[in-house]
């Protein structure tokens, strides 16, 4: 029995490999955020003469967004895989980001939903410059959601605080 719990073990261990795709994918994900990043650059610089204002800040905050977006794949991608899958074996190098290595689930969970709060902020800053693209009620709900995201945040952190506080004792 015991070498049946061995292998099961050791086949359940070797599962993990399965989300190796997943991250791979978010890699690719981030490449279709560089072409609509360079996309919408192109379009500010193009048309930078003939927009107005709100609209030019309207694409930029585009841009911020979008490459607020390539950073949080970036970050799930990279601390999932180190997670779940394997670590990383580019030893010291000088380009590996300080945060490598030492982003646990709890701290992914804490930057995922840092980055969906800055992502909503911005998609309602945009609505806030353009009110007249949106309606009353489409523009309450975006506050309610936005809210939403911000208390599940700041849930998240007290949370992660208590546990870090039990954990100490």
């Amino acid at each position: 029995m015991n070498q049946l719990e061995a292998r099961f073990e050791s086949l359940f261990f070797r599962g993990r490999w399965l989300l190796a795709p997943f991250f791979v994918g978010l890699l690719l994900a981030v490449i279709a955020l560089l072409f609509k990043f360079f996309k919408e650059l192109s379009h500010l610089f193009f048309e930078l003469f003939t927009i107005t204002s709100e609209d030019a800040i309207i694409s930029i905050l585009t841009l911020v967004d979008t490459s607020l977006l390539a950073g949080l794949l970036l970050i799930i991608a990279f601390g999932g895989y180190e997670n779940f899958v394997s670590k990383f074996s580019i030893g010291d190098h000088e380009d590996r980001p300080a945060w490598m290595g030492k982003v646990g689930f709890s701290d992914l969970k804490l930057k995922l939903i840092g980055a969906i709060v800055a992502i909503s902020a911005i998609e309602l800053l945009k609505a806030f410059i353009n009110p007249w693209q949106s309606n009353y009620e489409q523009l309450g709900w975006m506050i309610a959601i936005h809210l939403t995201f911000v208390a599940s945040g700041v849930l998240f952190a007290i949370t992660d605080y208590i546990v870090g506080l039990s954990n100490k004792h």
